[in-house]
């Protein structure tokens, strides 16, 4: 049913959300503000520009991580802010 409506959208970025926490942890989303799926970018908004430089290093890493977590390619790149 969901695949059929215009609900999956929104259920993705649900997931992609989830995920986010499960893989990344309690540290980072303790300073995880926002997180929005747009046209398969994932934007993060950090309160840390510490995190945010640490993270922007292993970018493709938390793209595949997510991707597989999910089961499917949902994502194609990461945008920290």
């Amino acid at each position: 049913m969901i695949d059929e409506s215009r609900l999956k959208p929104g259920m993705t970025e649900i997931n992609v959300k989830e995920a986010w926490v499960d893989l990344m942890g309690p540290g980072v989303a303790k300073y995880t503000r926002a997180i929005h799926l747009r046209a398969q970018v994932l934007e993060v908004k950090l309160d840390s520009s510490v995190l945010r430089e640490e993270l922007s290093f292993g970018k493709e890493k938390i793209v595949r991580l997510i991707n597989e977590h999910l089961g499917k390619k949902v994502i194609k790149d990461l945008r920290l802010f």
